[in-house]
């Protein structure tokens, strides 16, 4: 055991002192971070220039009736000669040529908006809102509908998904918050096994391409180096993800009153509000009129009754279990060949359940409880990715039980087969490797 923590030691404090592992640890929370703030605050960024619209109306019948806001103005040209402003339109400091048929009210797309660039989405939905609200307008009157009445009836439903427990205990859940959790997870269990085992697999090819391997056996069994190096990689890949997890949450938490202090007072004020409910877990408060305010609202509602400690231990074992079953595999095929080149034969059917579990869990996030979703949080190949991904929704405790019990069956048992493989491969040179050569290395007797 005490060579097996040496050989531990030595490829964390290899891996963790080398550059590519600091840049990574900088540049990962920056990445993440940003892409947590940067739609926020890209969604809240308006356009300062002013933009002035020439409005030629042939139908007479808008003139007036685009409402200007701090940046966008219209000015309504006394005719509708189209050619003519068309001739004059850059040598006038209008931002667009907005010319509006006389037979707009029967075809829709007899508007047209003339300029030098590419409008904005935004000046084209506001364009597009106000004539359409005014041909309704104009509808509703001849048919002798009130607006007014055609108003009140509108209604606007909204689905809070309550999750009713045996005991009577009531929680409000957000399908969207929980789906997020879900690909996040099961992205980064992922992207850490399938990088991680590399680093396994191309370690040992390394090792035994330049013949140290053959000092190193020379002290420590074939098996235990293996082990060694799974287990120290993996040990890497954890402290990297708590890094990345707490520098992440230091620049989130430093940035956004910085650079959204609307967003900071808008959370502030959803905390108060909700010290002040009381009774229910439910809000039982009136619903909001912002649909920002009220979703965010309902999000950090759902966040407050998600159980942390259960999505952290498991992310953790299922990790763990995944990284054990597939870095056994890598190193394994990194013992059998004799540079990186000749491992695309064998990497398919190592990497090709992992695919399978990330397309899969892009299906059943939509139905996390479907007998897809269950058969593939079972089966260990795809376990860790695709139960990672249904955990955030709320799985039995009996169904995580039983893919962990599996789990680690299986990874014990392909551990072995890896460590007969490597055993005998990593003294192999200059001979093409094969499924079936493997294989006989499997039934080699000790």
């Amino acid at each position: 055991m005490s060579k097996i923590s040496t050989i531990i030691s030595r490829e964390y404090t290899t891996r963790v002192k080398k550059k590519s592992f600091l840049i990574m640890s900088i540049v990962g929370p920056i990445l993440f971070a940003s892409l947590m703030i940067a739609p926020a605050w890209l969604a809240q960024m308006e356009d300062t220039e002013v933009k002035l619209i020439a409005v030629a109306d042939s139908s007479q019948l808008f003139i007036g009736e685009f409402p200007e806001t701090d940046y966008i103005k219209f000015e309504y040209l006394p005719n509708a000669d189209l050619q003519k402003y068309k001739d004059n339109f850059y040598e006038s400091d209008y931002y667009a040529l907005l010319y509006i048929s006389h037979i707009v009210a029967s075809s829709p797309n007899a508007v047209f908006l003339y300029s030098d660039k590419s409008p904005s989405l935004g000046v084209q939905m506001h364009i597009s809102n106000a004539i359409e609200k005014r041909l309704e307008r104009d509808k509703l009157k001849t048919y002798g509908i009130d607006e007014n009445v055609l108003q009140a009836i509108k209604t606007n439903i909204t689905v809070r998904s309550v999750k009713l427990s045996k005991t009577g205990e009531e929680k409000e859940s957000n399908f969207t918050l929980y789906m997020i959790l879900g690909y996040v997870a099961g992205f980064l269990i992922y992207f850490t096994i399938f990088f991680s085992g590399a680093q396994v697999m191309r370690g040992v090819i390394e090792e035994k391409t330049n013949r140290i391997i053959e000092v190193i056996i020379s002290s420590v069994k074939p098996f235990q180096l293996m082990m060694g190096k799974i287990i120290g990689v993996g040990l890497v890949a954890l402290t990297q993800f708590a890094l990345w997890g707490f520098l992440t949450m230091a620049i989130y938490v430093g940035v956004v009153p910085l650079l959204m202090p609307d967003m900071a007072e808008l959370n502030q004020e959803i905390k108060v509000e909700s010290l002040v409910d009381t009774g229910s877990t439910l809000n039982t408060q009136a619903p909001v009129n912002d649909e920002l305010t009220s979703e965010v609202t309902d999000m950090l509602g759902a966040l407050a009754n998600i159980n942390f400690g259960v999505i952290i231990i498991s992310f953790i074992f299922f990790f763990i279990g995944g990284y054990f079953l597939y870095g056994a595999m890598f190193a394994a095929i990194g013992s059998a060949v004799d540079n990186e080149a000749d491992t695309q034969q064998f990497m398919l059917p190592v990497t090709l359940p992992l695919i399978l579990a990330i397309v899969i869990m892009l299906n059943i996030v939509q139905n996390p409880e479907g007998p897809l979703a269950f058969w593939f949080s079972i089966i260990p190949f795809t376990s860790p990715i695709v139960m990672m991904a249904r955990i955030p929704f709320g799985v039995p405790y009996p169904q995580i039980i039983l893919s962990a019990i599996i789990l680690i069956v299986t990874f014990i048992a392909f551990t072995w087969l890896a460590g007969k493989i490597y055993r005998t491969g990593i003294l192999m040179y200059g001979k093409k490797s094969s499924w079936k050569e493997m294989w006989k290395w499997i039934r080699y007797k000790n």
